[in-house]
């Protein structure tokens, strides 16, 4: 029997392979085609104007931010696999209103991912730390930890005052929305976490390299389509329309804030695909990059799959409100 069982296996695996390898081949043999036929066309329209312009944008936005989303991900995963989630704990008030406040100033020494903070909230509130600490964490680590913001002032050389707006408008958001979730919370919109998979809580080695792995190229692929986006978008949209924007910033602020929503550019990349938007006012574009880290699609769909769908519908648009005004009023100051 275990024979037999082997066989099977084998020949399993050698048709699963032949089944690959054929459609590779006619893959390979279809891409080939079209490129063979279209190619001479599309080597010509590579030399328009417009299209150097946007691989102009487009390389610069994905080139600059790839080794800050590295760096990122590497000191994310390193934390994820070598940190007890106990250290937060231990380090966080029980007084929730004392708590939140240290849980966002935490964000700035601790950097990670927006994906990986999801999880880690979920761990500490299942770990008895107050949900408004553990959400104003949330917020706070992926916006203003020092990955980004050193990949901020690169990306706006010269302009300290953006780095600190940034950290000090986000800060705030995290800080108002975890007092906000303490006052007016309830326990009904929240479903805690279970501890789900041993793996998944895994620590060591083998831990680190599959977080760094899988936060990399998520968050990669992201970086890579926010870049594209970026580009189409500068080349793409007429200066007719981007001026009735631009010359407003009651319109430029919110619309950039949609875009941040829309986009899912890591946060350790947005900040150069922020600054490739340079016919919008600077309030717009701190809007850009405070909005990001903590409201877009894939965090509201990564919050409803760990506290479900009430609470993630609720903080997410509360959230994206506070940082809209948030960045208005740091930027209305300092920019």
């Amino acid at each position: 029997m275990e024979n037999q069982r082997t066989v099977a296996d084998g020949l399993r695996v050698v048709v699963r392979a032949s089944v690959y390898a054929v459609l590779g081949g006619v893959a390979l043999v279809a891409i080939a085609t079209v490129v063979s036929v279209l190619g001479p066309l599309l080597a010509l329209d590579l030399y328009t104007p417009p299209v150097a312009a946007w691989w102009t944008v487009f390389t610069a936005v994905a080139v600059q931010g790839v080794p800050f989303l590295l760096l990122g991900t590497v000191v994310s995963a390193a934390i994820g696999a070598f940190v007890p989630e106990r250290v937060f704990r231990r380090l966080l008030p029980r007084n929730p209103a004392l708590a939140v406040p240290v849980a966002g100033i935490a964000g700035v020494v601790l950097p990670g991912c927006e994906c990986a903070s999801v999880p880690v909230a979920g761990s500490l509130m299942r770990r008895g730390v107050a949900p408004a600490a553990a959400l104003a964490f949330l917020l706070s680590a992926p916006a203003i930890n020092p990955v980004v913001l050193v990949a901020t002032s690169i990306a706006f050389p010269g302009q300290p005052k953006m780095v600190l707006a940034r950290l000090l408008a986000s800060l705030g958001t995290a800080v108002v929305m975890g007092w906000l979730w303490a006052r007016f919370g309830k326990e009904k919109w929240l479903r805690l976490p279970g501890r789900g998979t041993p793996s998944a809580h895994a620590t060591g080695l083998r831990a680190f390299l599959t977080g760094l792995q899988h936060d990399f190229l998520h968050a990669g692929g992201f970086l890579v389509l926010g870049a594209a986006a970026a580009a189409t978008f500068n080349i793409a949209v007429p200066r007719s329309v981007l001026d009735v924007f631009t010359g407003s910033p009651w319109l430029a602020v919110p619309l950039l804030a949609v875009l941040a929503v829309v986009l899912c550019v890591c946060s350790e990349a947005d900040a150069f695909v922020a600054a490739s938007l340079s016919a919008f006012p600077p309030t717009a574009r701190l809007a850009f990059m405070v909005v990001g880290p903590m409201v877009d699609l894939k965090l509201l769909a990564l919050q409803a799959g760990t506290f479900g769908r009430s609470f993630a519908v609720r903080f997410a648009s509360a959230t994206w409100v506070v940082a809209v005004a948030a960045s208005v009023l740091v930027g209305w100051w300092l920019l």
